[in-house]
């Protein structure tokens, strides 16, 4: 398999995670959608990373459909998606919430980074800014009972996919990251214990 992006980009970043937590061995082709669209584009016409070239040579897009690919040839034991239906579905939960922060900071950056600063809409940024504060706070609430992952001592989906959106936060928002952490300590503790992983460990964001 292939997976086409870079780890600056949360959702590429979870993908390779996911697939070494997995145990599923990758070829990683570092392409950005910001800086090598054109031949981004080459690779998948629409020019959207993660992009996963599986052996069979199919393309697939979207973070959370590739996991959901990469789970079907994960060994017995190895899945992050809880067997019980409520955790499963809290699981669900909190990595919806991870997925909504991560999109509200990139949201955030990109309109500083696209928009000239005479056409930013202050009040834009400061709704979408809330928004992900929304999700970070609500997914504090569960971090609080992590022991030392939201269901004990099995790292899941959920786990990984708050860690990579609170890191990835705190990487690119670096102005706010010190308010943030006094704003959601569990969560940052969690992803603290992330950073430990070796999936973690070897897959920087930069």
């Amino acid at each position: 398999m292939v997976l086409v992006g870079v780890f600056e980009s949360p959702f590429v970043r979870r993908v390779a995670i996911t697939l070494k937590l997995l145990g599923l061995p990758f070829e990683r082709r570092a392409l950005c959608a910001v800086r090598n669209f054109d031949a981004l584009c080459e690779v998948n016409p629409v020019g959207k990373a993660p992009t996963l070239i599986t052996d069979e040579g199919d393309m697939l897009i979207d973070s959370t459909l590739i996991i959901d690919y990469a789970e079907s040839l994960a060994s017995p034991g190895r899945s992050l998606i809880p067997v019980d239906a409520m955790q499963r579905r809290k699981s669900l939960r909190v990595t919806g919430l991870a997925l909504a922060a991560a999109e509200k900071t990139i949201q955030t950056i990109y309109e500083g980074f696209f928009r000239p600063e005479e056409k930013r809409h202050a009040p834009w940024v400061e709704r979408v800014q809330a928004q992900m504060d929304a999700a970070f706070r609500l997914i504090e609430q569960d971090a609080l009972a992590a022991d030392p992952w939201f269901f004990g001592r099995s790292v899941t989906q959920a786990d990984v996919t708050a860690a990579v959106a609170w890191q990835f936060a705190q990487h690119i928002l670096p102005d706010t990251a010190a308010s943030r952490v006094g704003a959601y300590p569990a969560l940052h503790a969690l992803s603290e214990r992330a950073k430990a992983l070796d999936a973690f460990h070897s897959t920087p964001i930069s």
